[in-house]
């Protein structure tokens, strides 16, 4: 069944927190200094606990979801950061013409944490992101493998069933979809759901699109036990064993999650 953080907006953001903090910010600072005068974008922000590690860091913070009540929660969570103009949100659209007039050129570092997945036409999306960056800036994305037992994001249906089978996400859309239906999932749901099959984001397929868009890739891990699934499973997280992340295709089925910095 859905998880607490799927209901709950505080252990949610306080997660994002903990996570950004151990782990994505540090992955990230391994190739970019972080601190005054670096200008940060979270694209798909959510409430902006992924942000708050890097403005206590010096670094100034924007964040853009297309959720109105996320951009809502973040500014209610982060009020006090947003006051003091170290952060702000903003219910946008990067593809607007409004927002790129503004940001051009203007960010250092930009991050999709979980977010790529959810996003149509990577192959047109990626290299549009090289608008925002200064010289020497980078983008970081983390996200699980479509092939993964839970890369549809299954585990966010209401039915106990259909959130802890694996797999099945990669079945026909057709039967996937009559599956969630049978189940009893909402409208909601099954939109969520049928949206990360769309884009079905492989490592193979994210790398050629890394390639084409004529970005390098600058640090990778691949890991074995996602580090969200400490909150959310009480799992330790672990790195994917080496050998494993040369096995083009099988690899997709044995990692859950990937991170990237690219530039």
């Amino acid at each position: 069944m859905a998880l607490k953080q799927h209901k709950d907006d505080r252990v949610r953001f306080d997660q994002q927190v903990d996570n950004s903090r151990s782990y994505v910010l540090p992955f990230i600072e391994a190739t970019h200094k972080l601190g005054g005068g670096v200008n940060v974008l979270e694209i798909g922000c959510g409430e902006g606990g992924v942000l708050l590690p890097f403005a206590e860091k010096g670094c100034y913070c924007v964040g853009v979801d297309l959720n109105p009540k996320r951009i809502d929660l973040a500014n209610d969570m982060l009020k006090d950061e947003v006051q003091q103009k170290k952060m702000e949100f903003l219910l946008k659209n990067v593809y607007d013409e409004d927002f790129l007039a503004r940001f051009k050129d203007f960010f250092d570092v930009i991050v999709l944490k979980d977010t790529i997945e959810h996003i149509p036409d990577q192959e047109k999306f990626v290299p549009y992101l090289k608008n925002f960056l200064r010289p020497g800036g980078q983008i970081f994305f983390g996200f699980p493998p479509w092939y993964m037992p839970f890369g549809g994001h299954q585990q966010i249906c209401e039915g106990k069933l259909v959130s802890k089978l694996p797999y099945y996400h990669i079945l026909p859309k057709g039967l996937y979809k009559a599956i969630l239906k049978m189940a009893g999932e909402s409208e909601g749901v099954i939109t969520d759901l049928m949206e990360v099959w769309d884009t079905q984001i492989s490592i193979e397929r994210f790398e050629r699109i890394i390639k084409h868009s004529n970005l390098k890739v600058l640090k990778k891990q691949h890991f074995l036990i996602n580090p969200i699934y400490k909150y959310k499973f009480g799992l330790q997280p672990r790195k994917q064993w080496g050998p494993v992340t040369y096995l083009y295709g099988l690899r997709n089925f044995l990692t859950t999650c990937v991170y990237y910095t690219v530039g």
